[in-house]
């Protein structure tokens, strides 16, 4: 039986490393600017391209999610990208606009070992990688490290404070986060927290940071602000802990970004085996090593410092939260956020 089992896993292979020969062309990813492009680039792009000499992946790059819908909503009749990789809330609207395409285990096997909290919307473009919301602060103004959402209310910090609104999933995570603190069940109402929040108008100094909140904290702009787990720690590491990084202690959000599939992209095959390459051990692995995006693959092998700094294996520690559900209620939040907490502030 070992012997048998030698030569099938020899032919095996010999199969894949042949059909390995026969990628060839160009295919177009669009995806996140700046430090992603830099570290996706190196820890994800040029080993897939290393690995097929005859494939070239082109970077088409935007700053956020809704960029890269615009695009493929303009490019809809002659798409220009193969690939997206963006927020799981816009990836929902691609696939019911029908800008995305199906994808099934037959033509991306490494599908077969995600996490279950993966699957956006069953048979289409699975979360390629996993982020969680949490506080960032600047170690030289917060002496004390703070451990829970409380500390944005804080008079210490009054106008010293940043805090991303919706429509960024930011304020979304934020405002959900904030009716745990409070003890609300944000599925049934948002009052209190839309509430709460008013009263921290007045000492947020801007609801749309920009450039972006971490460069606020580190210039010394503002003192705390919110912010995504995996930009955070690079820019822990960057600023050599000038910058610190908290999870709130009454609980945080999971963030999904999606790999998707274009309708009518032209090059699908090539495509497929990209996404295929993304969602693999490997490619998980050295991502979040690089830059602290928790893998989807189950598989994964990440170090142990990633390990302490992700949430890999600890997903059930996050809010339970359907952003299927979360889209519908999108637009009322959105003029809550309005109405009632960014005016506030003035």
């Amino acid at each position: 039986m070992k012997t048998t089992f030698s030569v099938l896993a020899l032919v095996a292979g010999l199969s894949t490393a042949a059909h390995a020969q026969d990628l060839t062309g160009e295919i177009t990813l669009g995806a996140y600017t700046g430090v992603f492009q830099d570290e996706y680039t190196k820890a994800v792009i040029a080993p897939f391209e290393a690995a097929h000499p005859g494939v070239k992946v082109n970077y088409a790059s935007d700053r956020a999610s809704s960029g890269l819908l615009g695009q493929l909503r303009a490019q809809a009749s002659d798409p220009q990208m193969d690939v997206v990789l963006f927020d799981v809330s816009t990836a929902l609207i691609g696939n019911k606009e029908g800008l995305l395409s199906p994808i099934t285990t037959e033509e991306v096997p490494n599908l077969a070992d995600l996490a279950p909290e993966a699957i956006v919307q069953e048979g289409y473009g699975p979360a390629v990688t996993f982020d969680h919301e949490v506080m960032v602060y600047n170690t030289e103004a917060v002496k004390t490290a703070p451990t829970s959402l409380e500390v944005l209310w804080d008079p210490t910090y009054k106008g010293k404070i940043a805090a991303t609104s919706m429509p960024s999933i930011l304020g979304t995570g934020l405002m959900i986060m904030t009716s745990k603190m409070l003890g609300e069940d944000y599925t049934q109402s948002v009052e209190k927290s839309v509430a709460k929040l008013a009263e921290l108008a007045p000492s947020v100094q801007t609801f749309d940071p920009k450039p972006d909140s971490y460069t606020l904290v580190l210039n010394g702009t503002v003192d705390i602000s919110t912010g995504w787990n995996a930009r955070a720690q690079y820019y822990f590491d960057q600023s050599n802990g000038k910058q610190g990084v908290v999870t709130p202690a009454e609980g945080t959000i999971l963030q999904k970004n999606t790999i998707n599939l274009v309708a009518n992209a032209k090059n699908p095959e090539l495509a497929k085996a990209f996404i295929n390459y993304a969602l693999s051990p490997e490619a998980q692995t050295a991502f979040t090593n690089a830059m602290y995006y928790s893998p989807t693959n189950t598989k994964a092998t990440p170090s142990e410092e990633a390990l302490k700094r992700t949430l890999f294996g600890k997903l059930d520690t996050t809010l339970p939260l359907d952003w299927g559900w979360v889209a519908t209620q999108n637009d009322r939040w959105n003029a809550m956020w309005k109405r009632e907490i960014i005016s506030a502030g003035n």
